[in-house]
């Protein structure tokens, strides 16, 4: 057992997925390039049946705030299972080039993980949350659309509520205000460049109009990855472009379009915003952890 951690045991499980591109998850496709990811499930002591949570993580890959985060929840009595959805497809980080992985590939990475962890002789199946982190958030957002689950869902059962961290709202999908009847919640730093938050308030009231059980936690002056001190220090991505740019949306035939033009027409990247800022902030760190504690106390009855 590990020194100041309630962590009694690590294991190490291959998830198996399919790399499907976002016009292919969008017009249903199930099966495309299989590929086996990892994921690093820890356990809280005993023998008893635990509810968990899947961290999913963002474009800088499993990084050490996601761990952090896990020994967070295994100290509450919480499984964690922190997913790689990128080393086992050759990827290092997307942060430069977002195109080597479609971003909705990792919601189908999700529920492919929900399908192993349900059948641990540890977790209650039951209660299982899904908690991601920007790219990751995005996943754990979007993958609460009833349309997304019909096409390509968990095999038995579901998630028992959703975290959100940073998220990209900038693309609309057709229904996607349409969300499935758990708590949903999207924690959201008001400075952030590379996510801007304003696309989440507008999609958030969307869902909330259609009757979805979501709330967005704004933190004022609070950037990309607030919940890491390791970035005590603020870094710039230099070249990196954020989503702070016009919107995007789905079309009928599954094609992400912008301004009603198809997105890979010429000049398109330049209208986006570059070089976002990442960085700690140490009150937005400490209410978030107040937020996760209080929801997986709600929702995981722990």
């Amino acid at each position: 057992m590990e020194a100041g951690s309630r962590t009694w045991k690590v294991e190490l499980h291959a998830i198996p997925s399919t790399t499907l591109t976002d016009r292919q998850f969008l017009t249903g496709q199930r099966e495309a390039q299989p590929v086996t990811l990892t994921a690093a499930l820890r356990l809280p002591p005993g023998a008893a049946r635990v509810p968990a949570v899947i961290l999913m993580h963002g474009s800088g890959g499993a990084s050490g705030y996601v761990d952090e985060w896990a020994r967070f929840l295994t100290d509450r009595g919480v499984a964690s299972l922190m997913l790689d959805c990128f080393t086992g497809r050759g990827i290092d980080t997307t942060f430069a080039n977002q195109e080597q992985l479609g971003r909705l590939a990792m919601i189908v990475d999700a529920y492919r993980a929900f399908d192993v962890l349900s059948g641990h002789a540890r977790i209650d199946a039951n209660r299982v949350v899904l908690m991601g982190f920007s790219r990751g958030g995005q996943a754990a957002l979007y993958a609460a659309v009833r349309r997304f689950q019909d096409m390509h869902g968990p095999k038995r059962g579901g998630f028992a509520g959703y975290l959100s961290f940073y998220p990209a709202c900038h693309i609309r999908y057709r229904s996607d205000e349409q969300l499935v009847e758990r708590p949903i919640q999207v924690l959201h730093g008001a400075a952030d460049d590379l996510n801007p938050i304003g696309p989440c308030r507008e999609f958030v009231a969307r869902a909330r109009q259609a009757g979805a059980n979501i709330e967005l936690h704004e933190f004022a002056g609070a950037r990309h990855v607030f919940d890491w001190p390791l970035l005590s220090q603020a870094v710039v991505l230099q070249g990196v472009r954020s989503h702070n740019g016009p919107s995007l949306s789905e079309r009928e035939d599954g094609v992400i379009v912008l301004d009603g033009a198809d997105l890979d027409a010429g000049d398109a990247g330049e209208r986006f915003a570059m070089n976002p800022t990442l960085g700690y902030d140490a009150d937005a760190f400490a209410a978030s952890r107040r937020r996760v504690a209080e929801f997986i106390k709600q929702v995981l009855h722990v």
